[in-house]
């Protein structure tokens, strides 16, 4: 196994993303939360589901999006807030399932959707890490994903979490035995995964006028939260793409001086990845590969696909805060940004 890569005591970054694979198992033993949750949605027969969330936890949105399509043939659509606060147009919300995933769930725009779309006839279920919030309240369903507190103002911990337990509802709503067994082994391997040294790639893009994160699929939500945390810690403006839709356009600003990590898991989408990778190499570009035969970066081997993303995201974690000390940036406090953000 590779060594564990550097830390620091009195990062929270660190320590709270250290603390991501106790809090995974915890979740996941909770069985019967999901089950009342699956019983009360599988009755609602939802033709629709809206996710709703900013920053990370639009990501959490764009992860669970592929879930809810590919596992249950559900259309799924993102909801702009600003639909309902800033130009007060509703959209039709009868027989949708509206998904908010928040950290802290004190945004007004989300506690505002949330509430309209809850008023206009959708079943509303909140993602959130404080029972307490406001966007709790304002919801007819709540999963709370027990994260504790976060104090890092890049989340990390309710990240993980909350794609965590959208795929196991996945799973239960699903009947997904396979789903479920991945998800029983993915504390183990969260753990081995925060032992894989990827500083080499985020020294590389912290030390880049810019930098690429492709993957495509069940991986894309974590390709863009991977390059969320790039640009708020490292400073670097990073780029997220899918693995086709770089080919439209975007593949032309890509160099060997701008630093692309691809994410690979191991279904229907990697033969896109592979096809990238080829040529992405024949071009002489400067790449860092996780997981598949081409892997360039330690890591812990292929598992289920719907998985592996969350896990790679333990590595790519550790490496941003290990990057940001190293050139005297606080992990914890990127600049101009706070821990709840109060948009509208």
């Amino acid at each position: 196994m590779p060594p564990m890569p550097e830390t620091h005591a009195g990062s929270a970054m660190a320590r709270e993303t250290g603390e991501i694979p106790e809090a995974a198992g915890r979740l996941l033993a909770r069985t019967d939360v999901f089950e009342a949750l699956g019983e009360r949605i599988a009755k609602a027969k939802p033709r629709v589901i809206v996710f709703c969330g900013r920053g990370s936890s639009g990501h959490v949105g764009v992860y669970l999006r592929y879930l809810f399509e590919v596992r249950l043939n559900l259309l799924v659509s993102a909801a702009a807030p600003s639909v309902v606060t800033a130009y007060q147009r509703p959209p039709e919300f009868r027989d949708a399932l509206f998904i908010v995933v928040s950290q802290s769930g004190r945004s007004p725009d989300l506690v505002n959707a949330t509430q309209v779309a809850r008023k206009d006839g959708a079943m509303t279920l909140a993602i959130v890490n404080d029972e307490e919030s406001p966007l709790a309240t304002a919801s007819e369903l709540v999963l709370p994903i027990k994260a504790g507190i976060e104090r890092a103002v890049a989340a990390t911990k309710t990240v993980a979490l909350s794609m965590i337990a959208g795929a196991k509802l996945v799973a239960t709503l699903a009947r997904d035995d396979d789903l479920h067994l991945g998800l029983q082994r993915l504390p183990l391997r969260l753990q081995s995964a925060l032992a894989c040294d990827w500083t080499a790639w985020a020294d590389s893009a912290a030390d880049a006028p810019a930098a690429f994160v492709v993957g495509r699929g069940y991986g894309l939500g974590c390709v863009r939260e991977i390059a969320l945390k790039v640009g708020e810690i490292l400073r670097v403006p990073t780029l997220a793409y899918s693995a086709a839709e770089l080919r439209h356009g975007p593949r032309a600003s890509i160099k060997p001086a701008t630093p692309v990590l691809v994410l690979r898991q191991n279904d229907q989408a990697a033969a896109a990845v592979d096809d990238l990778v080829r040529d992405l190499a024949v071009a002489g570009e400067t790449m860092f590969i996780a997981g598949g035969g081409a892997g360039t970066l330690p890591w812990i081997g292929d598992d289920h696909p719907i998985c592996d993303p969350i896990a790679m995201l333990m590595p790519a974690y550790c490496a941003i805060e290990t990057a940001a000390r190293r050139r005297g940036f606080d992990p914890d406090h990127p600049p101009h940004l706070s821990k709840i953000t109060r948009t509208l």
